[in-house]
C-alpha cells in the first residue's frame, strides 16, 4: 500500500471516528434530558433549542472563518503618498523653460546619475530658501517606466516640494538644444533664467552651491 493510500485511509477513519463520538454525545445528552421527571417537556424543549443554537453558532463561526480577510495594500498606499511626476515632451519643455514672472531655476537629473543624487539635497535647500523668490523645477531623464517608481520615490526621500517632471522625447539632441547651446547632454545640468527669460548661469556637472546662490542673488537685484 502506498503512503498516499495510507494517508487517505487514516483521514477517512479519523473523520468517521469524530462523527461517531459526536453522535454518542448527542444521544447521551438526550437520554439525560428525557429521564428528568420534573418539567420533562420544557426541559427537553430547552435541550433541543440549546443544541440547535449551538449548532447554528458553530456553523456561523465556520462560515465567518471562510470569509477572505481583505489585506491592506501597503504598496498602493505608499504609491498614493508619493510626489506626482508629470511626463512632458519637447513642446511642453519649451513652455517650461519660459519664466513666469520670477527667476527660474531648472535642474536636469536622473536616479541612475550619482552626481545628481549627491547634489540634490543642496538643490532642495536652495528651493526652500528661495521659495517665494524664484521658481524651481526638476526634470528627470529616467526611463518612462520609472515615472511612478524610482523617480517619485527619490523625490520623496529628498523631501522635494518642487514640481517634478520626466522628459520623454524621440530626439534628445533636439530637446537639449532647446534648453541651452552650452549643454552637451551630460547630467546633472542646471540652468538659471532671469525673470525676462535670459539665461545667466548654466552648469553641466555638479553645481557649486555658493556660486549658484550668488547667481540667484543677482537675479533678485532690481
Amino acid at each position: 500500500m502506498t503512503s498516499s493510500q495510507s494517508l487517505r485511509d487514516f483521514l477517512a477513519t479519523n473523520k468517521h471516528e469524530r462523527t461517531r463520538k459526536k453522535s454518542e454525545k448527542k444521544f447521551v445528552f438526550f437520554r439525560i434530558c428525557s429521564r428528568l421527571n420534573f418539567y420533562r417537556v420544557p426541559v427537553i424543549l430547552f435541550c433541543v433549542i440549546f443544541l440547535f443554537a449551538g449548532n447554528s453558532l458553530a456553523q456561523t463561526r465556520k462560515a465567518k472563518s471562510k470569509i477572505p480577510v481583505k489585506k491592506t495594500s501597503i504598496v498602493a498606499s505608499t504609491t498614493a503618498n508619493l510626489p506626482k511626476v508629470t511626463q512632458i515632451d519637447a513642446e511642453a519643455l519649451k513652455n517650461l523653460i519660459k519664466p513666469n514672472g520670477k527667476p527660474l531655476l531648472i535642474n536636469f537629473w536622473a536616479t541612475w546619475c550619482d552626481p545628481c543624487r549627491e547634489e540634490f539635497p543642496d538643490l532642495v535647500k536652495i528651493g526652500a530658501d528661495y521659495k517665494d523668490k524664484i521658481d524651481l523645477i526638476t526634470i528627470s531623464l529616467d526611463e518612462l517606466s520609472e515615472i511612478n517608481g524610482d523617480v517619485p520615490k527619490f523625490l520623496a526621500e529628498m523631501k522635494s516640494e518642487t514640481p517634478g517632471y520626466l522628459l520623454k522625447v524621440p530626439d534628445e539632441g533636439a530637446a537639449i538644444a532647446v534648453v541651452s547651446k552650452d549643454w552637451q547632454g551630460g547630467l546633472p545640468f542646471t540652468i538659471l533664467f532671469k525673470a525676462n527669460g535670459e539665461a545667466i548661469y548654466s552648469k553641466q556637472g555638479k553645481f557649486n552651491t555658493a556660486i549658484l546662490r550668488a547667481e540667484i542673488e543677482k537675479t533678485l537685484v532690481k
